[in-house]
């Protein structure tokens, strides 16, 4: 994650030393340069201590969902910008041109409202752009056409499966981030990775590691909290919540910042109703204990997948497989955005 991102006059710099224009022992408004190189900051700039912790469900680039405005989300998640196959172009779901039209329109009515739009690159199918460009101006190109066809200055990274392994893509990504950064210093940048109880397991945290060394500015770290495995079949809330803890340490190791700040530079998002994992159901009332940790905590945001399963499946459905358009659970439309937005 990045931080060309500089904190509203009168913050405190959120991770140590490393926001631009601020230093050691800086109230915040120094244009002073750090005195060591930088790290990322780790928390969205629009939040402050005193913001409420916001809600930015996923939903479909293309496809609009009867329950996307549900909860008042304060930015959506796009998903996701991947590669059409073997080259370095970005597509939508590898089905859609970035520029085509039904995103566009997709965008616009998102937007209507005042809430902001996130890139969301890569996801657990096809090809993220850095396993598939071979250069990394080839590859700031891929990334920067797809934000400005969304009109986004938000980037999200979904890296999970074998690209969090390889480290070859881990490093041309880390490398366009910080040269896409250069060219647009009002970026912000998250990256989205699996969690576990324990928490970040050894690939994510070299993934961070990584972004560190090539000076990439972080916003957030975005913990997908599900699919732990099939021997987690305890409360998934309190699993959600001894995962962000455990990940907590683990940020401040990284990024050297204090403890409210690690809890800022924090987003949760969690697979509503069942989960691809035998054994897992997200219930209403885990969502209800997960925006309320993360209100106390001061964490940036709240997350689901997503907006187009936020609803009762039909009779006749098995509720038992992870489904694409309904959460496998009984509830009312919408009320797992209500959850994570009270």
């Amino acid at each position: 994650m990045r931080s060309l991102l500089r904190p509203a006059a009168g913050l405190t710099c959120l991770f140590a030393l490393a926001t631009a224009g601020c230093s050691a022992g800086s109230d915040g408004t120094s244009d002073a340069a750090p005195a060591t190189p930088r790290q990322s900051t780790g928390a969205a700039p629009s939040q402050n201590a005193a913001s409420r912790t916001s809600y930015a469900p996923y939903v479909n680039a293309a496809e609009a969902s009867a329950n996307d405005a549900a909860g008042s989300p304060a930015a959506y998640n796009l998903a996701f910008v991947i590669s059409d196959g073997s080259g370095c172009t970005p597509e939508w779901n590898g089905q859609y041109a970035v520029d085509d039209t039904a995103v566009a329109s997709r965008v616009s009515a998102l937007t209507e409202t005042g809430a902001s739009v996130r890139v969301s690159f890569g996801g657990a199918s096809g090809k993220e752009l850095a396993a598939t460009c071979d250069s990394v101006a080839e590859l700031t190109r891929a990334y920067g056409a797809a934000l400005d066809a969304a009109g986004s200055t938000q980037a999200d990274f979904d890296i999970e499966g074998e690209e969090l392994t390889d480290a070859d893509s881990v490093a041309l990504r880390s490398r366009a981030i910080a040269a896409l950064q250069e060219e647009r210093p009002d970026l912000e940048v998250s990256f989205t990775l699996p969690v576990m109880p324990s928490g970040l397991d050894s690939d994510s945290l070299a993934l961070l590691t990584s972004a560190n060394k090539y000076d990439v500015q972080v916003s957030a770290v975005n913990l997908m909290t599900m699919n732990y495995g099939e021997s987690y079949t305890g409360d998934m809330g309190g699993y959600a919540i001894t995962s962000a803890t455990a990940a907590h340490t683990q940020l401040k190791g990284i990024f050297g910042t204090a403890d409210a700040d690690a809890w800022k530079g924090m987003a949760l998002t969690s697979m509503i109703g069942v989960n691809d994992v035998d054994n897992e159901t997200f219930t209403l009332a885990d969502a209800a204990e997960v925006r309320a940790f993360a209100e106390q905590k001061g964490i940036a945001w709240v997350s689901m997948w997503s907006t187009f399963r936020d609803q009762q499946c039909e009779d006749g459905t098995d509720a038992d497989d992870a489904l694409t358009n309904c959460s496998g659970v009984e509830q009312t439309a919408g009320a797992f955005a209500e959850a994570f937005s009270e």
